[in-house]
């Protein structure tokens, strides 16, 4: 797959919450795998960040899931972009994909937050994959866009309220739920390094075999 460097337009800024935004850019002939992911960062500026591509194969434009931190210089860059706007683009890059072979496999997609980001890619671009999503966030308020994924393959765990489906983290419901681990499944983890650590620990003495784990971490 050729990577490329890119000059990309911005189509549209879709904003979540008050931190949280899908940034919509042209596709300039960038073709990917789902859940591979761009390096991104405002025209003009040197500096970039990580972030895996939102959008579903398919689409002849790309998104990214952004979270603004005040620390962050290329988030806060990023949040001050505008339709018409430039972006610079490069990649895509990574090897947190699913194999053609196993598609036809049962799947569990773990996001924390903003981690949710290549599943949304996942399940646009290939609907027929047979899928449970655990998406860990601290408030309701931070479903990004829910709506897109299947209602009865969605558990939303919220850690600071009970708006969810079950209150606590994704971690907790793994050992709330453990008759629920399937080892024959596939599990993909996508978020903070301290949750994927303690899942990997709770799947794996589920029986859940290393080769059936795969991680993306963020943070």
């Amino acid at each position: 797959m050729i990577r490329a460097t890119v000059t990309c337009t911005i189509d549209d800024l879709r904003q979540l919450t008050d931190s949280t935004f899908v940034l919509r850019f042209e596709r300039q002939g960038i073709d990917f795998e789902p859940g591979q992911y761009l390096s991104v960062g405002a025209g003009g500026d040197i500096h970039m960040r990580e972030y895996s591509i939102y959008s579903a194969q398919d689409r002849d434009f790309l998104e990214i899931l952004v979270k603004a931190v005040p620390e962050g210089h290329v988030t806060r860059r990023l949040a001050e972009c505008r339709p018409g706007d430039t972006l610079t683009v490069e990649g895509p890059f990574g090897f947190f994909t699913i194999d053609e072979g196993w598609r036809e496999h049962r799947h569990v997609f773990v996001g924390t937050g903003t981690g949710i980001s290549p599943f949304h890619c996942f399940v646009g671009s290939c609907p027929e994959l047979d899928y449970t999503l655990l998406h860990g966030i601290r408030h309701g308020a931070e479903r990004y866009e829910h709506d897109a994924y299947d209602r009865d393959r969605l558990v939303t765990c919220t850690s600071r309220d009970g708006s969810g489906d079950y209150r606590g983290r994704v971690t907790d419901w793994f050992r709330d739920h453990r008759d629920r681990i399937d080892p024959a499944a596939r599990y993909y983890l996508c978020g903070n390094c301290d949750m994927i650590y303690e899942a990997f620990d709770i799947l794996q003495d589920a029986d859940v075999p290393h080769n059936q784990l795969f991680a993306e971490v963020y943070f």
